[in-house]
């Protein structure tokens, strides 16, 4: 009696069709089409976010040096750290400096209409820039 169903168990046992493999695999590539498009957003996402963050940390300085100081101050990113200062040897890190966040420039006359920005050639809105000012604080946009 086991024999019988030992061997009716091994005639049935074939596996899958292949209707129920292309089914899978259909299913998967639903899943990777819909996946991978939106994880090279979020890290474009970031790439943005890094450059908001060292615009607003050079802004934030550049604020903080005008509580002591009349004149624009020298600002510099050598793509490892901002410096800020009087002049260039005097300058002052301030600040690491972003993986792909270049330094855009710093202008204006005084304490009330500065601004300074930087860009991101990976992120999505950062290739146009992040400007931080005395005006409007952190925004899209290059000076």
């Amino acid at each position: 009696m086991m024999a019988r169903i030992r061997q009716q168990m091994a005639k049935e046992d074939k596996g899958f069709t292949l209707i129920e493999l292309l089914v899978v695999m259909i299913i998967i590539g639903i899943l990777a089409a819909i996946a991978i498009p939106v994880f090279l957003n979020q890290r474009k996402k970031a790439e943005d976010s890094a450059a908001k963050a060292d615009v607003s940390t050079i802004g934030k300085e550049i604020a903080t040096w005008f509580v002591d100081n009349t004149d624009i101050p020298y600002v510099n990113g050598d793509g490892d750290k901002y410096s800020l200062g009087e002049d260039a040897a005097g300058a002052q890190p301030i600040g690491n400096q972003s993986s792909n966040v270049v330094f855009g420039a710093i202008s204006g006359n005084d304490s009330t209409d500065w601004c300074v920005y930087v860009t991101n050639p990976k992120g999505d809105k950062a290739v146009d820039g992040y400007q931080y000012s005395a005006e409007g604080g952190l925004e899209e946009g290059s000076c």
